[in-house]
């Protein structure tokens, strides 16, 4: 068996009792013996892998790979461990006929390069590490050759196991434990692993939004259940305040206890320290696990999601997008769960170009709904991308259709085309880039805040239909572009985008189901109209003006 685990389930952890006179499971162990057998994982059988393990007969299989084979989970990155230095590391692997990079010989890592069906992949080989010195960004190292030493410096302890090839687990400080129970625990003092690297503070909650177990019970406070297992407020009714939040409350995670929740207190400071991209990767990947309520609900109520989203949050949005079933997707939560600037969030978290194209997408981006027609839905496909219109699909049905829009003053611009004048529209007008309706048709397709209810309120079949429709349609595209102008007789100037939108305006209008033929004729009776008021004035106006910006 693959795949997550339900929240809450206790992840398998193999049949085969412990070996021989391995202490039992739950105690540290003062000797280096394995405490349970697993089957290997396939990778291991892997010609590319199995080759470099015979290069490196010491080495065994660490951190996040182990922990997700013991869970029977999907296991992504692969690292290893050896008591070899570094050196001897790329002379074995040379001998080998593997190629070896020099990734990080500072801290001990070299990476291999392997070749196997999927295509090239890098595996870091670490040498065994004990800290001799950290600042909370980076650490000094020196090298050892004691596994439990090694295993001592990781953060938690369900990332502090090991594994031989043969499948036997090594565990030091009750790892194997912790995943049954769905514990998230710091390896010894977590003051201390905090304070050796502020990130871990985050890493903290991308774990446990991964592992941490539902506790039974009731998920409401109870006299013998203290009220910090349960979200803050932080999204009350407005027409009842300080009452249940409005949104699907799931049960939670037992709450850490005293000790880490003041060290995780105590590190907000130093979250400013770290760089931008490693506090956005780690804030990806908390909002990308399967369901991170909890996790983020926990944020809140220790002040750090304030220290990493200063811009705002809404984790009532975030409840409400998930409980519809939306896909784990990092950037569609984060539009559920902002409230701030968009460009002021990814400049200081230095999102890339694409993420911050996307993230104000599913902020402005208009948003279909089930009662549409397919006119309207080629009209936005005509002018949005096909993602972002689902997107925002899933963000209506959370009751978030207005997400974003009222913060930067916009409207539902570019859903529907401007209102005809005679026979279509104007040259003037259609200079504009607002496409939009006006007079009695608007009512029917323009948002209000009030329709947010309404669109709560539809079934959810009807949105997946909806999105469905949105998936199987071909996008339009217009056929005319400046050539066209330009070979009926117009001279070259803003005249020829005015009248390029102007057809554009009339396609939208019909749907988009007007030929090339069609829209061509159009042009000309555009052109008819050049000696009109309105196409001169549009001629002598400035640029910002031409183009409605």
């Amino acid at each position: 068996m693959t795949g997550e685990l339900p929240l809450g389930d206790a992840p398998p952890l193999g049949d085969a009792p412990p070996l021989g006179d391995a202490p039992p499971l739950g105690d540290a162990m003062t000797h280096d013996q394995p405490v349970r057998w697993i089957a290997p994982p396939a990778f291991l059988a892997q010609p590319a892998f199995a080759a470099l393990l015979a290069a490196l007969p010491d080495a065994r299989v660490v951190g996040g790979a182990v922990r997700d084979a013991v869970a029977d989970r999907p296991i992504s990155d692969i690292d290893l461990a050896t008591a070899l230095l570094p050196a001897e590391v790329i002379s074995a692997l040379r001998n080998a006929g593997i190629r070896a990079l020099p990734t990080g010989l500072a801290h001990g890592t070299v990476t291999a390069v392997l070749d196997d069906p999927d295509g090239r992949r890098g595996v870091e080989i670490t040498t065994l590490r004990r800290d001799v010195a950290t600042d909370g960004r980076h650490a000094t190292v020196a090298f050892t050759d004691d596994w439990r030493q090694d295993a001592a410096r990781r953060d938690f302890t369900i990332n502090a196991m090991s594994m031989t090839p043969d499948g036997a687990v090594h565990d030091y400080f009750d790892g194997l434990g912790d995943l049954r129970a769905g514990v998230v625990r710091f390896v010894g003092d977590p003051a201390q692993r905090i304070a050796e690297d502020t990130l871990r503070v985050l890493r903290y909650f991308r774990f446990f939004a991964r592992y941490a177990a539902v506790q039974p019970g009731p998920t409401q406070p109870s006299p013998t259940q203290p009220s910090s297992t349960q979200p803050p407020p932080t999204q009350p009714s407005p027409t009842s305040p300080g009452s249940t939040p409005p949104y699907p409350v799931p049960p939670y995670p037992a709450p850490p206890d005293p000790a880490v929740r003041a060290a995780l207190r105590a590190g907000i400071s130093g979250l400013a320290t770290l760089s931008a991209e490693r506090v956005w990767g780690e804030v990806k990947r908390i909002l990308a696990a399967p369901d991170p309520r909890a996790a983020v609900a926990l944020m809140a109520e220790l002040g750090i999601l304030a220290a990493v989203i200063p811009e705002g949050a809404d984790l009532g949005g975030l409840a409400r997008l998930i409980a519809t079933g939306a896909p784990a997707d990092p950037l569609l939560r984060l539009a559920a769960l902002l409230t701030g600037d968009v460009e002021d969030f990814a400049d200081r978290l230095r999102l890339s170009a694409a993420e911050r194209q996307r993230l104000q997408e599913l902020r402005v981006t208009p948003s279909a709904r089930p009662d549409d027609d397919d006119a309207v839905l080629r009209r936005l496909l005509a002018a949005h991308e096909r993602a972002a219109l689902v997107g925002r699909t899933w963000l209506a049905q959370a009751g978030l259709a207005q997400a974003g829009l009222a913060q930067a003053g916009l409207s539902q611009v570019g859903r529907f085309p401007m209102p005809p004048f005679g026979a279509g529209p104007t040259v003037a007008g259609a200079a504009s880039n607002r496409l939009e309706l006006t007079g009695p048709a608007q009512k029917k397709h323009a948002y209000t805040a009030g329709d947010r209810v309404s669109f709560a309120g539809i079934a959810e079949p009807d949105w997946t239909d909806l999105r469905d429709r949105l998936a199987r349609m071909p996008r339009p595209v217009f056929p005319l572009a400046g050539t066209d102008v330009l070979a009926l007789g117009v001279t070259p100037g803003p005249l020829v985008g005015a009248l390029l939108r102007a057809a554009r305006a009339w396609w939208l209008a019909g749907g988009c189901t007007a030929d090339i033929e069609d829209c061509r004729a159009e042009l000309t009776r555009l052109i008819s109209q050049i000696d009109s008021p309105e196409a001169k004035a549009l001629e002598n106006s400035p640029p910002s003006e031409q183009t409605g910006q």
